[in-house]
């Protein structure tokens, strides 16, 4: 069901239609989104040389090709170009203008001009310039998303060093982990910070941070949450001086590190170029969340999500950036829509998680806020059933709902909407810009209307460098050993011939029933909607020996409600009818919260593991969940 057809005067207002305009005057005409995506992953020296030169990517030394050689992995983009993504990140906005507000439960409100936001990046480049910092070296950062964050990463860049960054909720360990494995010089920290009502002290993790970095040779304190940390540098101190400029560096040289969640086994280290960042987010923030100087971007994240780096590229198309730390709840369900009215937000993005909690307590935002600036609602980290698609349609009737997904991998979107493509209730408007995605089955065949592999059969710039300390055989088996020459994702995704898709969930976490198969989130969008249930997870234990297995589920109960034997009929009942026979749970068990990971993942595998009686601590670091409580309930004999 179309729930908004493209607007009719799509290609007159919105940057994709600048884009089409601005290839049109080269001699290149496309009907519309699939034309034009078609070409974009077809001819990917003529698409990804436009987008160069249509956002205005300026290199230092030009480039000898596009993409020589298409086969992956180790496909070489633009070799010779040398480029710094900070360079362009500061490039934009009147000086007058506001590049960053922030929003604090540690501090107050605080925002910086581009002039300032320039400035500071230029003392801090400096700073870190006198503490030895420089080309290929690791700075990281254990910091909250506030205006420091951001100088710190535009600096490190600047330099041609490496940044990398973990959210202060973190624990020790988990931290440890991470950032041990690019052996940092440089340790950006915070003592602490506020959470809603509560504060939280960090000094003892700290300390256990630095004794676990050997390497780290300087600690640098930004004041937040009140504590003084003994024997580290003060952040004034670092912006004495001031040193404008941006080293030239290679289009793959590292600019950060990305780590994956952590929930399989240890975390990846994943590192990406400043010119695949650059050309990917130039190219995702302009052409599909409509992004432009003068606009205003609200997505709350930590540190330590990929959405973190792709709200800090909002910089890239001049449009300000809006950042919120503490408790995303806190006072209430509706802070963020608040914040969206105040600063005007033209693009909020939120978790399929909190639209569905908005729904379900009955907020009507448009009616209590003034959010006449928002043009796009973006959606990401988790399916988003299509009750959400409609509740945003009533709700926001004039606001375009573009709902993606994409990971840590690319640090970006794989399949999402835009413009230029209709909304469909419960589905994800196709693939992005670029990006060869496609369904394939066991054999590497293409399959349309059926569930398979979420595949990419073409590169794309933004594809990983490698992996930190890695020969290239971890990342070869992580992504290439499927289907040799072809990106597999992990996810388990449906295309329909119009090309629009469902994303299914992890395929490693596929729950197979008498070869039946099913995606873990076509099983949550039925279960979730009975009114009893607040949320719920479903793990599947296979049977050696073939049979069907022992499917298993676990749902949390909004209050008020018990599980009874009642309540276990009308999901039974609800499953049988909306799903398969096959796939009425063999258990059902009241659990007081599902574990997710903090960017809103639930954490299937490691609940699987906990099942066939693997030990906690084996499973997870407890500071990757969101509750730290909620794996307590599951175990080999739950």
């Amino acid at each position: 069901m179309i729930l908004r057809p493209v607007a009719p005067d799509a290609r007159q207002t919105t940057e994709i239609g600048r884009f089409l305009r601005w290839l049109e005057s080269r001699g290149r005409f496309f009907d519309g989104y699939a034309d034009l995506h078609r070409w974009s992953v077809t001819d990917l020296d003529g698409f990804w040389s436009s987008i160069k030169d249509f956002f205005g990517v300026r290199f230092a030394t030009p480039a000898t090709a596009v993409v020589p050689d298409r086969a992956m992995p180790g496909t070489e983009w633009f070799p010779g170009a040398t480029l710094n993504y900070a360079e362009h990140a500061l490039g934009h906005g009147p000086d007058d203008a506001a590049a960053v507000i922030a929003y604090s439960q540690t501090r107050e409100r605080t925002e910086l001009t581009w002039a300032q936001l320039r400035d500071q990046v230029a003392r801090a480049r400096a700073g870190l310039a006198r503490l030895g910092v420089g080309r290929g070296d690791r700075v990281v950062a254990y910091l909250p998303n506030i205006p420091e964050t951001v100088v710190a990463y535009l600096a490190v860049a600047s330099l041609g060093a490496i940044w990398a960054s973990c959210a202060p909720e973190f624990g020790a360990r988990s931290v440890v982990d991470r950032f041990g494995q690019v052996e940092p010089r440089v340790l950006l920290t915070v003592s602490g910070y506020r959470y809603g009502a509560k504060d939280v002290d960090r000094r003892e993790e700290v300390t256990a941070i630095r004794a676990g970095l050997p390497t780290v040779e300087h600690v640098v304190h930004v004041p937040y949450g009140g504590h003084d940390l003994p024997g580290t540098l003060a952040w004034a101190d670092l912006l004495t001086e001031s040193t404008p400029g941006f080293e030239p560096v290679g289009f793959a040289h590292p600019l950060c590190v990305l780590f994956s969640s952590g929930t399989t086994g240890k975390p990846k280290a994943i590192v990406h170029g400043h010119g695949g960042i650059l050309l990917e987010h130039l190219k995702n923030h302009g052409l599909s969340w409509d992004l432009r100087q003068g606009d205003r971007i609200l997505w709350f994240s930590t540190t330590a999500w990929m959405m973190w780096n792709a709200l800090v590229s909002g910089l890239l198309t001049g449009a300000s950036i809006v950042l919120v730390d503490g408790n995303p709840l806190h006072p209430d369900l509706a802070w963020q829509w608040r914040l969206a009215a105040e600063t005007r937000a033209t693009l909020l993005g939120a978790s399929p998680g909190f639209l569905m909690a908005c729904r379900k307590a009955g907020l009507d935002p448009a009616a209590e806020y003034d959010l006449s600036a928002l043009r796009q609602l973006g959606a990401a980290g988790s399916p988003l059933p299509a009750e959400g698609f409609h509740w945003v349609h009533e709700k926001l009737p004039g606001v375009l709902l573009n709902v993606g997904s994409g990971g840590t991998d690319v640090c970006s979107g794989i399949v999402q909407g835009g413009p230029l493509q209709p909304v469909v209730a419960g589905e994800i408007a196709g693939p992005c810009l670029g990006v060869d995605a496609q369904a394939f089955d066991e054999r590497g065949a293409p399959v349309v209307g059926e569930l398979g592999e979420l595949v990419i059969t073409a590169p794309m710039p933004s594809m990983p460098v490698g992996f930190w300390g890695d020969s290239g055989e971890r990342y070869r088996e992580t992504y290439f050993s499927a289907y040799p020459g072809i990106w597999r994702h992990g996810d388990w995704v449906r295309f329909t011939p119009e090309g629009s898709c469902v994303i299914a969930g992890r395929s490693d976490a596929t729950l197979n029933r008498g070869g039946v198969r099913l995606g873990t989130a076509e099983f949550y969008a039925v279960v979730e909607e009975l009114p009893e249930i607040a949320d719920s997870l479903v793990v599947h234990l296979e049977d050696p020996a073939g049979g069907n297995g022992d499917l298993r589920l676990f749902v949390a109960l909004r209050n008020g409600f018990s599980l009874d034997d009642a309540l276990r009929g009308r999901i039974a009942s609800a499953l049988r009818t909306a799903l398969s026979p096959r796939h009425v749970p063999d258990a059902i068990t009241a659990v007081p919260a599902i574990p997710r990971n903090r960017t809103g993942k639930k954490l299937e595998l490691p609940v699987k593991r906990l099942l066939l009686g693997a030990p906690v601590d084996e499973v997870v670091g407890r500071d990757v969940l969101a509750d730290p409580t909620a794996l307590d309930h599951f175990g080999a004999s739950a």
